[in-house]
């Protein structure tokens, strides 16, 4: 998927054609970026389109077109939504995308998947991760399931903070469980936030990433940007924000009911795990577990599910996968034949 950034002159400058083309709010512009999965942004009549080439070109053509008919017979004339749609249509952008959907995967509103940050694009590497993606964008809550390395909490964290640029959600809640893996969090030195601040580094990591050091302690100073373990959720109902429950395998079966029904209007959530992966105590049944037999055939959840195809680590940690999924493919084996 090659993504380039094109920008467009569109002469002669006029405030008032400018405003028929880009319409009440930015609307078409936004018509535009979600059927193309594309970015405008634009200053006066300088337009810089991102995104695939294909889809860069196409929409490069639909503004000079439609800016030549917004003014006709000395009058201006307003583009509408539906002219939009048809300039699209006759484009041919979205039939050369549906001909390779590999490359050009989409989700259900015909939005190309790829995450843009200030940090430079992000794409799925494998069909798995874009459909993923696609399914963030498409469905509130979205499971995504699979071993280390296959970039559940990375593409969910990417995802949340290009909602959040967007202003599609006010705030980011980032959570997991605070389950001891060999060490009881009583014994590690400091007060209780240094003693579950190593269990969230992973979810401080990949924001640092993307947004940067000090815009993220900026964000979490003015609680945009909110990290804390799961039982700090009980009795919360979360408005306009993107929730993320990452290693949701150490989950009970109650604490994931009590996560899953925080969720409030205009919010999405995603809730990743490993199920090989488990540090609960054997008497405990997963969260994780639990939530894929019982929401299973919720239509408005989504699940999906990774495998060593979709490790983007070293090349040693897909084999290291394989190779424990054959062990416990064998014990299970042997335990059957007893």
């Amino acid at each position: 998927m090659d993504i380039i950034t094109h920008e467009i002159m569109l002469e002669p400058e006029d405030n008032k054609r400018l405003n028929s083309l880009c319409g009440p709010y930015d609307d078409n512009i936004k018509q535009l970026e979600s059927r193309l999965g594309i970015e405008i942004n634009h200053r006066g009549n300088l337009f810089v389109i991102t995104g695939n080439a294909i889809c860069v070109k196409a929409a490069k053509r639909i503004l000079q077109s439609l800016y030549k008919h917004t003014k006709s017979r000395n009058k201006i004339v307003d583009i509408e939504a539906e002219q939009i749609h048809l300039a699209i249509k006759e484009s041919g952008a979205l039939e050369i995308i549906s001909e390779h959907p590999l490359t050009y995967i989409h989700n259900q509103e015909g939005k190309l998947v790829m995450i843009k940050t200030k940090r430079g694009v992000i794409k799925p590497r494998t069909p798995n991760q874009a459909q993923y993606i696609a399914h963030i964008l498409d469905y509130d809550i979205t499971f995504g399931i699979g071993p280390a390395g296959t970039g559940k909490t990375y593409l969910a964290v990417a995802a949340a903070v290009d909602a959040l640029e967007k202003q599609q959600v006010r705030r980011i809640v980032l959570t997991r469980p605070a389950v001891e893996a060999g060490e009881k969090l009583g014994f590690l030195p400091g007060d209780l936030s240094q003693k579950v601040d190593p269990y969230l580094r992973p979810l401080y990591d990949a924001l640092f990433e993307m947004l940067g050091f000090e815009k993220v302690e900026k964000l979490i100073d003015k609680s945009v940007i909110e990290i804390a373990p799961l039982a700090y959720m009980r009795g919360r109902t979360l408005n306009d924000a993107f929730i993320i429950l990452d290693e949701s395998q150490n989950t009970t079966i109650e604490q994931m009911k009590m996560f899953l029904t925080r969720i409030g209007f205009n919010s999405k959530a995603v809730i990743t795990g490993d199920i090989t992966q488990i540090d609960l105590p054997r008497n405990q049944k997963s969260g994780l577990r639990h939530a894929i037999e019982v929401l299973s055939k919720v239509d408005e959840i989504s699940f999906n599910f990774f495998n060593s195809d979709d490790v983007v680590r070293h090349p040693v940690v897909a084999r290291i996968v394989n190779a424990y999924q054959k062990w416990e493919e064998q014990q299970q084996n042997a335990v059957k034949s007893i």
